[in-house]
């Protein structure tokens, strides 16, 4: 989803770091070549998982459908507040004093009203995406605590989270697509296999060119 993800509640612990616990040792000689072992890392980017999974991929295409007649309005809107700065661009000789006021005052009517519009469904899409990112990511915490634990791995970092100090993972250490998998076998969609097989269309996001004042 190339849509805007935030991480909320207990996500917050996905942008950070997962710490598997450390076993015993049984014998000095083992205590000593384990604390002389470096640490097993790997990176994960959370926010490309959750919208590649079967999961993520059936959400954004609802979210998309359900915003979409909003989205379709405000670019209408855009159109009206275009047609009416090209009629008073090409009226600016032939138009009366009282025409031009008139259609200045439409422009800036119809400006202000795409202005709340797209302020409102900015608003709804982020919020709507905080739900579904929260849902998978709270799923998707214990796909990686689990596999973190078998695997051996003591550090599982967040490369997508906003401030992160990762500078540089090298791709046997990325288990993205690893999580991605185990998480589609964790918790496989139900009758929508159709849906999560199709491509991850653009998000639902209402960014219309901003509207110049209207001029004579």
């Amino acid at each position: 989803m190339n849509v805007k993800l935030r991480f909320t509640g207990t996500l917050a612990a996905l942008a950070v770091i997962f710490l598997a616990p450390v076993t015993g040792v049984q014998a000095q000689s083992t205590g000593s070549a384990a604390a002389a072992a470096p640490a097993k890392i790997a990176v994960l980017n959370v926010r490309n998982a959750i919208v590649a999974t079967a999961e993520g991929k059936v959400a954004t295409a609802q979210l998309q459908s359900q915003f979409a007649p909003k989205q379709n309005d405000l670019q209408n809107m855009q159109k009206q507040i275009e047609d009416v700065q090209r009629r008073l661009s090409e009226g600016a000789r032939t138009l009366s004093d009282e025409e031009k006021s008139k259609m200045q005052r439409q422009g800036e009517l119809l400006t202000r009203r795409l202005q709340r519009g797209n302020d409102d469904l900015n608003e709804e899409v982020t919020a709507a995406q905080g739900e579904v990112v929260d849902t998978i990511g709270r799923k998707m915490l214990d796909v990686v605590d689990r596999y973190a634990r078998e695997n051996g791995y003591s550090v599982v970092l967040d490369t997508s989270a906003q401030g992160t100090s990762v500078v540089y993972g090298s791709s046997q250490a990325d288990i993205t697509q690893e999580i991605v998998r185990l998480y589609d076998q964790a918790y496989p969609l139900k009758g929508g296999a159709a849906a999560a097989s199709a491509p991850a269309p653009k998000p639902a996001t209402a960014t219309p060119a901003p509207a110049k004042k209207p001029t004579p």
